[in-house]
């Protein structure tokens, strides 16, 4: 990784003589995949008592923990802030942004995949209370993060009013959506999400979903690497429901971002979608262009779990062959078990221009940053 030294960087090519520059970073770090710690009780202040005392006595069905990550929240082993002498935001900035003198870092909180899927009358105070948790304990405190909106995407009214409420604080870059629904998630069912998302210039995030029944459709997998593994392929079957259904047709602004499930995959499924479409198109009437070209136009990827061939070089092999390395952004899954390093878990085979977009280039595109101050144009 290139030393992150401050440098003399103009804002842009050919600036006068005279005029000052602004500096920035040698290499531009941004991390995409951030999980900040959280508690039905930390969102406590933010929630109306009657809703907080429903929680408390019936609890939430929606929430499933996955085996065995359960063991300290899925996280490190010095992950817990209670062993660090610190609060939360504290570890987090000394552990990651400032260990690893990150610019940017996107936290996604999981709290919209499980209580975004319970009933109307609680996804909706749920994923505003803990939106409101986010501004105002960590966004305000720490400049250097952003955060992905919470949304009750079981309700999509809800979830649209959700959107409109933060639509113009630039702290929130993306909208969360569950690797899992209640319907496939190109059905119009979920349509008015699309659209509020795609008229606000938000992203949507899509991670992995926490119900492993729901990915496999044969019941529940016997071993963590069955599920762990089985990841990569939620998001095969949500990137082509959402391109077969024509999503990106009716929302041509929409961009997805395919969180934490792997990119090599992305290949494969551009050739199959394709061969088949040259066969049965005529099936599809809202498809205007060949399934591969909504696909590496409308889909970013972050890099972890990166997949580690035994020859790396491989890897960066496979990557071309998905037509979207200059898609594919930094992630480290902080605080999870496998966390990955940004300075140790890129190919050394990487050109530096590569090394560069995948570790800050890309997400400025994808997220509108701005690359010297690291706020949103």
């Amino acid at each position: 990784m290139t030393t992150i030294d401050t440098v003399d960087v103009s804002r842009a090519e050919g600036v006068a003589r005279g005029v000052s520059r602004q500096a920035r970073q040698a290499t531009l770090l941004i991390d995409g995949d951030i999980h900040p710690s959280y508690s039905v009780e930390d969102i406590k202040p933010y929630l109306d008592q009657a809703t907080y005392d429903r929680v408390k006595e019936f609890g939430l069905h929606a929430h499933a923990e996955s085996y065995p990550r359960v063991r300290n929240g899925g996280g490190r082993l010095d992950s817990r802030a209670v062993d660090q002498e610190g609060t939360p935001l504290a570890m987090f900035q000394r552990q990651l942004l400032d260990e690893y003198k990150e610019r940017v870092g996107i936290l996604i909180p999981m709290g919209g995949h499980h209580w975004g899927r319970e009933r109307d009358d609680l996804a909706g105070p749920m994923c505003s209370a803990l939106n409101e948790f986010m501004v105002h304990e960590w966004l305000d405190l720490e400049p250097r993060f952003f955060c992905t909106l919470q949304v009750p995407m079981e309700h999509p009214k809800a979830a649209v009013a959700e959107i409109e409420r933060y639509r113009n604080d630039k702290r929130f870059v993306q909208i969360l959506m569950s690797g899992h629904q209640e319907a496939e998630i190109g059905d119009q069912k979920y349509w008015p999400i699309y659209e509020a998302a795609a008229d606000a210039g938000l992203p949507l995030g899509v991670h992995h979903g926490n119900d492993p029944r729901g990915r496999h459709g044969t019941g529940y997998p016997s071993y963590y690497t069955h599920e762990h593994i089985g990841y990569a392929y939620t998001l095969t079957a949500l990137a082509l429901s959402m391109i077969t259904e024509g999503v990106f047709e009716e929302f041509p602004k929409l961009q997805v971002v395919s969180i934490e499930a792997g990119i090599s995959w992305a290949t494969g499924l551009q050739w199959e979608m394709d061969t088949t479409y040259e066969m049965v198109g005529r099936e599809q009437p809202r498809l205007q262009a060949r399934p591969s070209e909504y696909f590496r136009n409308h889909f970013w990827f972050t890099t972890q779990p990166i997949e580690e061939p035994d020859n790396p070089d491989d890897l960066m092999e496979s990557y071309k062959l998905t037509g979207v390395l200059d898609r594919i952004m930094f992630s480290s899954d902080y605080p999870h078990w496998d966390f990955d390093a940004p300075d140790r878990s890129l190919p050394t085979s990487l050109t530096k221009e590569q090394r560069e977009a995948i570790l800050g280039e890309n997400a400025c595109r994808c997220y509108g940053i701005d690359p010297l101050t690291g706020t949103r144009l």
